[in-house]
């Protein structure tokens, strides 16, 4: 109900306001790109700092497509979401090998070697990086004279990638990857296959968060390595989900809100005295949540909301959660 409402709002946000900020934009494609990582980083429970690595994907395929072959931005996300889909398998099954932060640390170093073999791409254009043709505009080729319809189509992207998280969590792959990521030795006991939905949970995760990476060429009409492929990208995207509640639906949702709006205020109140500031905001996120409140902001909420039903009169015990050992295939 919380993420409906928060859609809800979104969607009707404009009615009242003709032109969405850049902050609009940055909360929706926030959330939607930490919506995406929740599937591998909070149901799943994997860890992925490398997530840049397809968002570049995603903004890199559209954009070639569109510039060399002339290739509608539509089919292009979709043919930029199957190859990080594709890319994603094959960095996933050597990674998952890994465990904790091994993982994690491979992940970094993937999308770090990925930065560096485009900056040195002549077919890329390298460092210089790619602008994309304006001769054509409309629906059609996602290229608009108001930011109004920029903004409905990373509404909807949010949306759907909001439905498909919904959708896998009520799944049984939902709960398989619940049980992986709680007692895997019990799910690989039962027969579940951890590299398979491993490998499930970070190809969707990548082919969303490639749709993202195509949204933000298509607004930005210029892309380069060190705008889709940066580390503090995959930070950011993490960040989100975690602040907000890694494995629920609506954390990351709520990430993105506080997480931008802060950062955003903190660039409009020091201005260019302040470079830098979003790294220290970031770690300072980090730490709070690490130190105070390691499910997240819904999880403060949620423990905050049953310290006070246990004062409340007539308030019932709550109900014990099912174990990952009763989730059988």
């Amino acid at each position: 109900m919380g993420t409906a409402a928060l859609l809800a709002l979104a969607a009707v946000l404009p009615l009242a306001i003709t032109e969405p900020s850049q902050q609009n934009f940055l909360i929706l494609m926030g959330a939607q790109m930490g919506v995406a990582w929740n599937i591998v980083g909070g149901y799943a429970g994997q860890v992925s700092l490398g997530h840049a690595v397809f968002y570049g994907i995603g903004a890199y395929t559209s954009t070639m497509l569109l510039t060399v072959l002339g290739l509608t931005p539509w089919i292009g996300a979709l043919a930029g979401g199957l190859l990080a889909s594709v890319f994603a398998l094959a960095m996933g099954w050597p990674c998952f090998r890994l465990k904790g932060h091994y993982f994690a640390m491979a992940t970094i170093a993937v999308a770090e070697i990925m930065q560096i073999l485009v900056t040195n791409s002549d077919f890329l254009e390298g460092a210089v990086g790619l602008y994309l043709p304006m001769d054509r505009s409309g629906w059609g080729w996602l290229i608009f004279l108001s930011k109004l319809p920029y903004y409905y189509v990373i509404l909807g992207l949010l949306v759907l990638t909001v439905l498909v998280s919904w959708a896998i969590e009520r799944s049984h792959i939902g709960y398989y990857f619940r049980a992986i990521k709680d007692e895997p030795e019990a799910a690989r006991a039962l027969g579940v296959s951890l590299t398979r939905y491993k490998l499930i949970a970070l190809s969707v995760s990548a082919f969303l968060t490639a749709l993202g990476g195509s949204f933000y060429a298509q607004k930005e009409m210029f892309i380069d390595p060190g705008s889709v492929f940066a580390g503090t990208i995959s930070i950011k995207i993490a960040l989100i989900a975690i602040l907000g509640g890694v494995g629920r639906l609506t954390g990351p949702v709520l990430g993105a809100v506080i997480l931008i709006t802060i950062e955003e205020y903190s660039r409009t109140l020091f201005g260019s005295t302040g470079s830098g500031t979003d790294m220290i905001i970031y770690a300072a996120m980090i730490i709070l949540v690490a130190v105070f409140s390691p499910s997240g902001v819904l999880g403060l909420l949620g423990d905050l909301h049953r310290h006070l039903g246990r004062h409340l009169p007539g308030a019932k015990p709550a109900e014990a959660k099912t174990s990952a050992k009763e989730i059988r295939p």
